[in-house]
């Protein structure tokens, strides 16, 4: 019989998210129970068989490296299990919840638009994108007082950068990005009409993230995929209208849980990086001070903002054979979930890991995966717009000043603010 490795401590309650990332529970985790069994009808409300956490990055990398143990295909991000439900699984698969050969194969319909040669184009527009956004923020918060760095700086760069590589209108922007929060977000009420841990949600249980608002997303896609077939152009839409796997093309729930997932995916990461960019230099402005008297820091900075937000809070795997994760054996569809923000703050591999250090290096971080088939396909673009805004940051800004109490998103999932009130001290 299995038992919770650290029972007193939950890292798996949305409502724990929401009031803060646990890192103090991470850390007893890392140091007792590396490898921990976490028994879900006991984790506020999350019914399931349970899983295997892991919270070491040795664990974390050596999981995702080894896709042929611990697979994708039964779930790669949510926790819930979806082992006993194929039609769900099926309804719901995206590129994440498959391994190689066919993650290789989808992964490089859009590999050309999210290469780094590829993105490196786009700085000069990035570039002129954040000097935009920074700009009009210190114009609203000189008239207000303050501003909301989620809404007023970290969330309107990467929509701006994303409507042109997806093929979206720039008027559609708006409510994609609305409904893609809605549907991320679904465990939290401000967001989602649907709220995972406290309704009935069966009745979408064939919808991505078991939200009614995927809908909404699938019904545009399919309508702009339909104008797009037979044209030429190297947006995502117009490429996935147009893909063909193994000979086929995808069909429209293919197309539509694609576009949705490189929505998300390509907003979530750099938002809440830049969001949480802003509060580490407002709780930390030596390091802002630094990075302006120091330009050559500006790589490690990048990488270090990356470390230190991790966005990406878990993901999930399924073990395929008896085997061992260090010394503890673990059973053939037995779930593992990998924790990043855990992973990025592991004292073997980062000194002082609670310390925000823009000099740091090495810096190995996770955050963009450990390693593997899986590695986060936006990683270029996600670098590319945090350096453009340290970069623009240090030239305009003197400073960045709390003005309020941030409120984080409830979930478990995504390492998100919804409101960060702060001052930016004009340079």
């Amino acid at each position: 019989m299995r038992h919770d490795s650290v029972p007193h401590l939950d890292i798996v309650g949305h409502d724990v998210y929401a009031a803060s990332v646990p890192h103090t529970a991470y850390d007893e985790f890392r140091m007792v129970a590396p490898v921990a069994w976490i028994n879900e009808t006991e984790a506020n409300g999350h019914h399931g068989t349970g899983f295997w956490s892991l919270t070491s990055h040795e664990h974390v990398v050596a999981v995702h490296k080894d896709w042929r143990t611990f697979s994708s295909e039964v779930g790669g991000t949510e926790i819930e299990g979806l082992e006993h439900d194929p039609e769900a699984r099926a309804a719901r698969r995206t590129m994440l919840e498959t391994d190689p050969p066919l993650h290789t194969k989808l992964r490089q319909l859009v590999n050309p638009v999210f290469s780094k040669v590829a993105v490196e184009t786009y700085a000069a527009h990035a570039a002129k994108l954040i000097d935009l956004v920074i700009s009009e923020a210190l114009r609203v918060g000189t008239r207000d007082g303050h501003i909301d760095g989620v809404h007023g700086i970290a969330r309107e760069l990467p929509i701006r950068m994303l409507t042109g590589l997806l093929g979206v209108p720039d008027q559609d922007a708006p409510r994609l990005f609305e409904w893609a929060d809605q549907i991320v977000y679904n465990a939290d009420p401000d967001y989602s009409p649907a709220v995972s841990d406290q309704v009935d949600t069966d009745p979408y249980r064939l919808l991505p993230f078991r939200s009614p608002v995927s809908l909404k997303v699938l019904e545009y896609v399919q309508r702009l995929s339909a104008a797009r077939q037979g044209a030429t152009g190297g947006d995502v839409l117009t490429v996935l209208a147009n893909a063909l796997v193994d000979g086929r093309p995808l069909t429209e729930r293919e197309q539509g849980t694609f576009f949705l997932l490189l929505l998300i995916a390509g907003n979530e990461t750099t938002r809440h990086s830049l969001a949480h960019g802003l509060l580490a230099f407002a709780e930390h402005p030596e390091q802002l001070h630094r990075l302006r008297s120091d330009p050559s820091l500006l790589e490690t900075a990048t990488e270090e903002v990356l470390r230190w937000t991790s966005p990406q809070l878990h993901f999930r795997r399924t073990v395929t054979v008896n085997t061992a994760i260090g010394e503890v054996a673990v059973a053939a569809g037995d779930k593992v979930v990998t924790w990043y923000m855990a992973a990025n703050r592991d004292p073997a591999l980062f000194p002082n890991p609670h310390t925000f250090d823009i000099g740091r290096t090495p810096n190995r971080h996770v955050t963009f995966g450990g390693g593997g088939p899986h590695l986060c396909l936006g990683q270029w673009m996600a670098r590319l717009e945090v350096r453009s805004f340290l970069q623009t940051l240090v030239e305009k800004v003197e400073r960045v000043e709390l003005a309020g109490e941030p409120r984080r998103v409830r979930s478990n999932f995504i390492n998100g603010l919804k409101e960060l009130p702060i001052r930016l001290v004009e340079r």
